[in-house]
């Protein structure tokens, strides 16, 4: 009798083999938060530097939403979560919680 080995397959692994889409985080404008929230968030949920944050709180100031990150789905959907969570703007009183972010193919 020969050794036999058993294969198992992982779906989830399986999905991201055959499915390698990218993911892209985007933040979305509001009223309820300053230039310092956003580059503090930024700086702290993605480890963006000084000046990059601080485009990031122009582009998405000017153009109502910014790509803060690409990459595969579940870390993409972690990082948007963690944005939801962060909190509101203790800079505003009119701030009644997180920023809005969205997950979208890239």
């Amino acid at each position: 009798m020969g050794n036999a080995v058993e294969t198992r397959h992982d779906s989830k692994v399986d999905r991201l083999a055959t499915n390698p889409r990218q993911w892209s985080v985007v933040l979305l404008d509001d009223d309820e938060h300053t230039y310092a929230y956003v580059i503090e968030m930024l700086r702290k949920l993605f480890n963006f530097d000084e000046p990059r944050a601080y485009q990031a709180a122009c582009d998405v100031d000017r153009d109502g939403r910014v790509v803060v990150e690409t990459t595969y789905l579940e870390r993409a959907e972690f990082k948007r979560d963690q944005i939801h969570a962060y909190g509101a703007d203790p800079r505003l009183e009119r701030s009644a919680g997180s920023m809005t972010a969205k997950i979208e193919p890239a």
